[in-house]
């Protein structure tokens, strides 16, 4: 019998190929272009924006084919990367990596996309790149600390249409909403299908809480999990799904963004990031059915880098206007179990001693397996903005530096939190909390201040450092709390500027 992993597998490459995506050969890439008819790749990577960027190739012949999988391209990196490459040495050359391979789902042209990683007039990988820069994490984790990382997003978006009447959901009350009241479901079940054809490992998804109108505009908040994987691969599932759900949007002509704050008093859209360490294919966050002594070194790690890590995971003005109390995202420097007033949560495990299974089905009466497995970390300040890549190494930087830090239990210890932190009667123990940055110029300060840390081992390039630092400090928002108090029509312009940031 065949691996059902194979057979159950959406990916046309995969079913057809008959392997799973990490084995695939450029010669495998040609066979499935020649029995299916392709005539277009396109080549796909990310540029400093965090969008996916793309370069198309029409076939023709099979000399020139093995030729683009081979070579690859030359590509103006200055374009790309502003910041970080200049002008007169700014060529680049993209390579693609064939793990990566999908159908494009939306081409009328039958068409292989392909992701790719970026490299110097050397054949080196690219120092800047930030693909690169996760990768290096990743090895320096491994190679220091024995442990590999698996990581997976909660992508939150907004859509936005012309309001309907017909089954209007209550404001504020979408979690979990179902159709008719849920009026944008199919939209995302597509793009869920989608994604998964495309190589990505969805959880599920489902409406979330933010629904309201506006100025006669509907707007509908959704969400779509994924399943940790390893950690390259997360980063390139959460770019593949966001470059979906736009090309979605508009296919069904309207508007969606992954922005963090809408407009006042409502929920705005966050990026919460799960994490666990690995270990020869075990899960090493839980011990006998208990949060381990691993998983609170790596929480520490998250704590003491935690306003760093704002700097690539809430890059825009508008992101720091999110993060404020009673709106289910985090403002103090702090972990619990199950608390979403947490930055750090430890989401419920599957370790309740009742048989849920039997109970529910009567004729199931074997104990089902362990699922302790399921277990992560969730870190819960990004947001849409972020640059996934530099995001994702900086969490693994942070969990290697919780893991390597000598006093990092004590830290953990002292950093837990079993209470709702918003009420009024633990005041004093909140007092004592550090806070996150409230704005992009704060979270640059943050960034000079630890960045010896993400640059130790040479992960990453002080090339990179200094360029988000002055980015961040280029929109000049020390004080725009301030400016934006009771000034509504500022504030959304504002959110309109940056209505299709990352």
């Amino acid at each position: 019998m065949k691996d059902t992993g194979v057979v159950l597998n959406p990916n046309p490459l995969i079913h057809f190929l008959e392997k799973p995506s990490e084995d695939f050969t450029r010669n495998d890439l040609i066979r499935f272009i020649e029995a299916k008819g392709i005539e277009m790749v396109n080549f796909r990577y990310a540029g400093a924006d965090g969008r996916l960027k793309t370069l198309n190739f029409i076939i023709k012949n099979k000399q020139h084919l093995d030729n683009i999988l081979s070579a690859g391209e030359r590509v103006d990196g200055s374009s790309l990367f502003p910041h970080y490459v200049e002008a007169g040495s700014s060529d680049l050359y993209v390579m693609p990596r064939y793990r990566t391979a999908f159908v494009n789902p939306f081409s009328e042209i039958p068409s292989i996309d392909i992701l790719c990683s970026y490299y110097d007039k050397d054949g080196l990988p690219y120092a800047n790149s930030p693909e690169f820069i996760l990768r290096k994490s990743h090895e320096i984790l491994k190679t220091r600390t024995g442990f590999s990382f698996e990581v997976m997003g909660e992508l939150e978006y907004y859509i936005i249409s012309e309001l309907d009447q017909l089954f209007e959901a209550a404001d504020q009350r979408g979690y979990h909403e179902s159709a008719p009241f849920c009026k944008w479901e199919d939209l995302r079940t597509e793009a869920m299908r989608t994604i998964a054809q495309c190589g990505g490992f969805i959880k599920y998804g489902h409406s979330e809480v933010g629904n309201f109108v506006e100025d006669g505009l509907a707007f509908e908040q959704n969400e779509i999990e994924f399943t940790p994987v390893k950690l390259e691969d997360a980063a390139d599932q959460i770019l593949i799904a966001k470059w979906v759900l736009r090309s979605l949007a508009y296919k069904y002509g309207v508007s969606m963004t992954f922005a963090p704050k809408i407009t006042t008093g409502k929920a705005g859209s966050g990026l919460h990031v799960h994490t666990r360490l690995m270990k020869d294919g075990k899960n090493q966050m839980v011990n006998d059915g208990i949060l381990s002594a691993t998983a609170k070194k790596a929480i520490a790690g998250y704590l003491d880098l935690a306003q760093s890590l704002t700097s690539f995971g809430n890059t825009i003005p508008t992101s720091y206007l999110r993060l404020v109390p009673h709106q289910e995202a985090p403002t103090n420097i702090c972990w619990g179990d199950r608390n979403r007033s947490v930055l750090v949560r430890v989401p419920l495990g599957w370790n309740a001693k009742n048989n849920m299974l039997s109970d529910a089905n009567p004729k199931e009466t074997e104990q089902p397996g362990n699922f302790n497995s399921k277990q992560t970390v969730e870190f819960r300040c990004p947001d849409g903005s972020a640059d996934i890549y530099l995001l994702f190494a900086g969490l693994t930087v942070a969990a290697r530096h919780g893991l390597e830090m000598k006093n990092a239990l004590t830290l953990a210890e002292k950093s837990y939190v079993d209470v709702n932190i918003f009420e009024e009667k633990y005041k004093d123990r909140v007092s004592k909390l550090q806070q996150l940055p409230d704005s992009c110029w704060h979270s640059a300060d943050c960034l000079e201040t630890q960045r010896a840390v993400f640059e130790a081992h040479g992960v990453f390039p002080r090339k990179i450092i200094d360029g988000v630092i002055h980015k961040l400090r280029s929109y000049n928002d020390a004080d725009l709390r301030e400016r934006l108090k009771d000034n509504e029509k500022e504030l959304l312009k504002l959110v309109n500027s940056y209505l299709h940031c990352g």
